[in-house]
């Protein structure tokens, strides 16, 4: 039996988070809700691994929506994805190696009427129809033109009435404003190109923006993870709802959960309770992924800034192989 109080591991880690060992093991932990990397691209690395290092639910965040319609939607890691990436002509990320046709469609016509060549409403279609939960759009001005602002309130708008959220990606000094001026949901990063001021963080709170972390991928761009943990700390400060993603499958991340994405939060002022709410969020879904957990083995650290290494040892277990530890 371990020593580890359940009444003081919720009070840091959150109401749903317990004590508990591996029933074949015997070996004792702390169990928390299922993890989810909200940010994600499944073409570009080996997902097999992702279970067995923590990760429960993906959230794909651009390619090829005819591929990812193919996925077993009862798998583990669980899927959710966006499909293609929304952008216009020459828009990112048009042309990225790493970003075939298939992945990108270009939405030159604010037409909100099915079928149009070049349509929002085409285009948002055609994601839903493959499975998407949500839309994403590129608003990359730095990288190339970006959609126009009728455009880009029809995608926001037909996905919307269809019942589906609209995440983008925001880059280049005014892309913020226009993301938040056309009611997206989501941003696929934290803001790292521009530091936002007061009432622009209030903006996002009050109209419930969801901002996906994305911070370690800044590692070896001092200044722009500067602008994203800066960012991060004060949205998060003013209450605003932030998601642990990771853009995993851009450059080289760990498969799993990523022990710096979870420092880069720490630093950015996350407790251990508000790291697990980012990681166990199961946004676009209502409700966690069924039939399994994530178990922590061993004592969890004293001091917050260990916390990614410790959370990077977890596993996503079936609910059923956790006996719960007595008080």
């Amino acid at each position: 039996m371990t020593n580890l109080d359940p009444a003081v591991i919720a009070a840091r880690f959150g109401p749903r988070a317990d004590v508990g060992h591996l029933a074949l093991t015997g070996e004792h932990g702390v169990v928390l809700p299922t993890f989810t990397d909200h940010h994600v691209h499944l073409a570009l690395f080996a997902e097999h691994a992702l279970a067995a290092r923590g990760i429960a639910g993906v959230v794909d965040l651009g390619g090829d929506p005819y591929a990812l319609a193919r996925r077993d939607p009862h798998a583990v890691p669980r899927p959710a994805y966006a499909g293609a990436f929304l952008t216009t002509p020459g828009g990112y990320p048009t042309g990225r190696p790493w970003a075939p046709d298939a992945i990108v469609r270009h939405v030159t016509d604010p037409s909100r009427h099915p079928g149009v060549a070049g349509g929002a409403a085409t285009a948002v279609d055609e994601q839903i129809e493959c499975g998407a939960r949500v839309i994403k759009v590129a608003l990359n001005a730095e990288a190339g033109p970006t959609p126009e602002p009728p455009v880009l309130e029809a995608i926001v708008a037909h996905a919307h009435d269809r019942g589906v959220p609209v995440v983008a990606h925001v880059q280049g000094t005014g892309m913020f404003a226009r993301a938040l001026d056309a009611g997206i949901d989501a941003l696929a990063h934290t803001t790292f190109t521009e530091i936002l001021d007061e009432a622009d963080i209030a903006r996002a709170v009050t109209a419930e923006q969801i901002w996906i972390s994305t911070l370690d991928i800044h590692r070896d761009t001092p200044d722009l993870a500067r602008t994203a943990e800066t960012n991060l700390a004060r949205f998060h400060a003013a209450g605003g709802r932030t998601l642990y993603g990771t853009d995993l499958g851009n450059g080289d991340l760990p498969v799993g959960v990523d022990p710096r994405e979870i420092s880069a939060l720490v630093a950015a002022g996350f407790n251990a309770a508000a790291v697990v709410a980012a990681l166990a969020d199961p946004w676009p879904f209502p409700d966690a992924v069924p039939g399994v957990c994530t178990f922590v083995p061993g004592r969890p650290p004293g001091d917050e800034r260990d916390l990614g290494a410790w959370l990077a040892t977890a596993s996503t277990v079936p609910i059923d192989e956790i006996s719960r530890d007595e008080p």
